[in-house]
């Protein structure tokens, strides 16, 4: 009987045959050349399509849009097969990097131009530099972002500060996710599909007819994939799996002609296993004869180790009210309210454990992670014939807490040759460390832009201005399985009371050099909130990090709207980086000793004098034929950080030593080189369209790990090349229907690197490969 991945090869096989040999003689049919050459024309005339953003709070042509802005529309996103934002991380927007935090994909990192997270943001009191936002929601924590995407329109990458009007943690950039709301008409379309390590997907979205002036709109997702590596321990949840399903429901009601309500919940389920760390150099301690190194892309882990799948789940109520006063104003309310809870369970890291005669290894880290959120944001969006404004108040408030634990789940022999489960019970596993924190914020902002009665109204000048105060009251109470000690000895949860305001202006001047040509040149700046370590000892404030930049760029279009070449670059200065270094856990005897221990602990500061960024990036999309469109898109991004002194203590020889010489301070998930390219084909294949895409993405590698590990350099990433591709055969009339089937394919070639490489010296260079070749199959239904 085949098994699973064989039949899905087969399937793959002679699916992508019979398309083949379907297309033979409808390539060859000539029943109605003249219809067939009526179609080439009309898209030949047609060009390029243009792209409508909300960058500015309004719908707005990119190309009219005068800051550097990314798009990927419904058709790009199924084209890659993207299941989640996780899945962007191959690199198709150069400039973005999405990346699971360490081994955990229940927690993502989001950096744009080298700019978000430099150190651990999977914290209650700590912020990413990029600002998510979904339906003009703002997505507080890194967790929860793995969740699967309901019915996704577009999802814009806005490079650069955000500061004016999408305001906090926007100092990278924002990524504005819009999703596809009720039309009022009957439709409803169903996928569903099979690939290999055992994955599937079904996924339906509903729209009903407009009834008493609302529309309705469900849309359902189930999406599987089993362990890309195998877990030798029987029972236990291989690496790299996932299981992710939810649902969406949203009501628009049209009250009046000017006056709509927009009311959406949701619900997710995301269960996720951590990633396979592996042992690619040895380092100073000891290895286990059963543990050897693999410097390869491992399919089975080395030695099978209890594994549990961390699992998220969310909810969330949004409701928009949009009243149109006046036909050129327009008042919006955005109110939402959100729950988030996430276990965290990695023990991805057993490869690289520790050997020792019949002691215990495969430390496993536990976490817990509750959080909600309140928001309420208040917009004036108008135009008169020579301004165009934009202004609004928000309110945000969230409650955070967190737990960790990190028991040893295994014990080795005698030889090192053989080990056993140790039975442990995670309800009375002693806690590692415990905080909870609120967070109050609030600001108000304005943007105009004024285009002047001059040379044709080529000249636009906008102006724009944030005011934003944050304010964060938390405690951490349980420190290294215990209430933490001051330095003074006093025995007391450590409590934090600070809070921040800040100012935030951009100035942006365009210039329409003629219909297809626009300029501009815009500075601005942004900002990502101070907090503070929860795995630290001291749970001492660190301040808020600044960025200011300055961006250039052109939009054209031109060969009668068959090419269409953006170009941006930038400079701008880095301030008060928020830096992570170890720190030693001071561990007395009982004669006040201080002892030497491999025990560390993890403590924030703000990097001294001022860092640089600079970079190019350049999008170009060509329609040079009927039905063929080409995308090409590269990214330079080069960022300095400042040298910084480690100013906490490292015990050395019994001696707690604070080293004053500053070291070498590495931008983080940022490659200087990427580069994306992608080929889309059309052609009309008897009443129904064949569909090609092919999409390739390369990097030249990046850092993971902020500062130096003593005595070495830190590594880097490998350079990476990525080719994703579908093939489709789509809109075949089924009468009352429309059918789709296709062939898809992630990593393509099956290449293999390290993005993700560390070093220890006493565990040698470590790291995380990219995922291995999945492909599959899909059928989509239309009514």
């Amino acid at each position: 009987m085949l098994d699973h991945r064989r039949a899905c090869r087969l399937l793959l096989s002679s699916s992508a045959l019979g398309l083949a040999l379907w297309a033979l003689p409808a390539a060859a049919h000539e029943a109605d050349p003249a219809a067939t050459a009526a179609v080439a024309a009309d898209a030949a005339d047609q060009g390029l399509t243009d792209i409508v953003v909300t960058a500015e709070k309004r719908p707005e042509s990119l190309q009219k849009t005068p800051i550097s802005i990314s798009v990927m529309k419904s058709d790009d996103l199924a084209n890659r097969h993207v299941t989640s934002l996780l899945d962007l991380g191959d690199g198709a927007i150069p400039s973005l990097r999405v990346a699971p935090f360490f081994a955990r994909p229940s927690a993502l990192i989001l950096n744009v131009r080298g700019i978000g997270v430099l150190s651990d943001s999977n914290q209650p009191a700590r912020d990413q530099g990029v600002g998510i936002y979904i339906d003009g929601v703002y997505m507080g924590r890194a967790q929860g972002l793995g969740t699967a995407m309901f019915d996704v329109d577009s999802i814009e990458v806005l490079k650069g500060p955000q500061g004016t009007l999408f305001g906090r943690n926007t100092e990278g950039g924002a990524v504005n996710i819009t999703t596809k709301k009720p039309s009022g008409k009957f439709k409803m379309s169903t996928t569903f599909g099979l690939g290999n390590y055992g994955s599937y997907k079904a996924e339906t979205h509903l729209d009903l007819p407009e009834f008493h002036d609302i529309s309705v709109k469900f849309d359902g997702i189930v999406s599987h994939r089993d362990g890309l590596v195998k877990n030798p321990l029987v029972g236990a949840s291989d690496f790299n799996a996932y299981d992710k399903r939810g649902l969406h429901a949203e009501a628009l009601w049209k009250a009046a002609p000017n006056f709509t309500a927009d009311y959406a919940f949701d619900i997710s389920y995301d269960a996720a296993t951590s990633a396979y760390v592996q042992a690619i150099t040895a380092g100073s301690l000891a290895r286990a004869p059963a543990q050897p190194l693999q410097p390869t892309r491992a399919s089975v882990a080395t030695v099978g180790v209890p594994q549990l799948p961390s699992v998220g789940r969310t909810h969330g109520h949004r409701l928009t009210l949009d009243w149109e006063a006046a036909p050129h104003l327009t008042f919006k309310s955005i109110s939402a309210y959100r729950e988030l809870t996430q276990s965290q369970y990695d023990n991805g890291s057993e490869n690289l454990s520790v050997y020792a005669p019949n002691g215990t290894f495969s430390r496993a880290s536990l976490a817990q992670f509750r959080q909600n959120q309140l928001s309420q944001e208040l917009q004036i969006i108008g135009e008169t014939p020579r301004l165009k404004f934009a202004a609004g108040a928000l309110f945000y408030e969230e409650r955070v807490q967190d737990n960790a634990q990190a028991p040893n789940t295994m014990q080795w022999n005698a030889t090192g040759t053989a080990a056993t489960v140790l039975s442990i019970d995670y309800n009375t596993v002693t806690i590692d460390r415990a905080s909870h924190v609120k967070t109050d914020s609030y600001g108000a902002y304005a943007q105009a832009t004024y285009t002047p009665d001059l040379a044709g109204d080529i000249l636009h000048v906008t102006g724009g201005l944030r005011y934003s105060n944050d304010k964060k009251v938390g405690q951490l109470f349980t420190i290294n399985g215990a209430t933490p000690v001051s330095v003074t000895g006093v025995v007391a949860p450590l409590n934090l009371n600070a809070s921040w305001s800040r100012v935030d202006p951009m100035i942006n001047l365009a210039v329409d050099a003629s219909r297809d040509v626009h300029l501009y040149g815009k500075w601005s700046t942004g900002y990502k909130s101070g907090g503070a370590n929860s795995r630290s000892l001291t749970y001492q404030p660190f301040a808020p990090e600044t960025v200011s930049m300055f961006e250039v760029g052109a939009k054209t279009e031109f060969w009668n709207h068959r090419a269409r070449f953006n170009l941006a670059g930038y400079v701008g200065t880095y301030k008060n980086v928020q830096v992570d270094f170890s720190a030693s856990y001071l561990q007395y005897d009982a004669n006040g000793n201080l002892q030497n221990s491999n025990r560390t602990t993890l403590e924030t500061t703000n990097a001294p004098g001022t860092g640089h960024l600079k970079g190019i990036e350049a999008e170009l999309t060509l329609n040079p034929v009927a039905g063929l469109t080409l995308n090409a898109s590269y990214a330079y991004n080069h960022v300095t950080i400042p040298n910084t002194a480690n100013p906490y203590p490292v015990v050395s020889g019994g001696v707690a030593v604070i080293s004053n010489t500053p070291v070498k301070i590495y931008p983080v998930y940022t490659p200087t080189q990427s580069a994306s390219g992608s080929l889309d084909y059309e052609m009309p294949l008897r009443g129904a369209k064949l569909r090609l895409h092919l999409d390739a993405n390369y990097d030249n590698g990046f850092y993971v790990s902020a500062n130096d590990p003593t005595p070495n350099i830190q590594p880097k990433g490998d350079p990476s090349f990525i080719v994703n591709g579908r093939l489709a055969l789509a809109d075949i009339d089924m009468g009352a229907s429309k059918l789709t089937v296709s062939a898809w394919a992630r990593n393509l070639l099956n290449e293999q690197h390290i993005f993700y490489k560390a070093f220890s010296q006493y565990l040698g260079t470590y790291g995380m490969f990219n995922e291995a070749r999945t492909y599959g199959l899909e059928a989509n239904v239309k009514f």
